[in-house]
């Protein structure tokens, strides 16, 4: 049988990096007893080798609880176990690796495909945004360890130093966790009726640090059954 599906740079990457991209839409992860367990995105895992065992992400209990049931952040959180590799991709976005260490991140839910479980995370809310723009509830991640976002696109960094910065809600995936966003309304209480988002708020960003930007709005909230 002769086929391009069989080139080598299909064939499953070999490294010894417990974090590694398979390609630019495809990660691979190494899982050992010895290692931190992998917090990914529900429905994440595309394949996976050797002996996994899958689990959903409790709360922790306490305020989290509450905020995860709230907000519905955080409910579709999976934690994995074993011994072999796992891979991981969502909707062929583009992925990236980011190495915290001691940093703290704040995070698009959407945006989220996995990290170690040596991170620690929280549900953070937009003071003032209510649930009227949608991907206003967060994660706040913080520790040593792997990030894994995704984008929806090549994704474009902007200085937030320099000058008020906005973006679309639905558009931004990651940010400095020391930026404290604000929502901004462009628009009367009548364009509010129909999408509701985007054009209509923005999130409002000034100080030093950085916010992630992808080329897409990304898939339209309620859409999923």
């Amino acid at each position: 049988m002769r086929s391009n599906l069989f080139d080598a740079s299909n064939q499953e990457r070999q490294t010894t990096d417990r974090w590694a991209l398979q390609s630019p839409k495809m990660l691979r992860c190494s899982l050992n007893p010895q290692a931190p367990e992998i917090i990914s995105s529900a429905g994440a895992m595309v394949a996976y080798q050797g002996q996994m065992d899958f689990s959903y992400q409790g709360s922790g209990g306490g305020m989290k609880l509450l905020k995860k049931m709230a907000t519905g952040e955080g409910a579709n959180m999976m934690r994995t176990r074993g011994h072999g590799e796992i891979f991981y991709a969502r909707q062929a976005n583009e992925i990236f690796l980011i190495q915290l260490e001691g940093e703290a991140l704040t995070l698009n839910t959407r945006n989220m495909l996995a990290f170690d479980s040596s991170i620690q995370w929280d549900i953070r809310s937009l003071g003032g945004a209510g649930f009227m723009a949608g991907g206003l509830f967060n994660l706040f991640l913080q520790g040593q360890g792997m990030v894994a976002v995704t984008s929806d696109g090549p994704p474009m960094l902007l200085d937030c130093s320099q000058q008020p910065t906005f973006v679309d809600p639905q558009a931004a995936v990651c940010w400095s966790a020391n930026l404290q966003p604000q929502i901004k309304n462009d628009f009367k209480m009548g364009s509010l009726i129909g999408r509701g988002s985007g054009e209509s708020f923005q999130l409002a960003f000034h100080g030093p640090g950085f916010v992630v930007v992808q080329p897409s709005e990304g898939l339209p909230v309620g859409t999923g059954s």
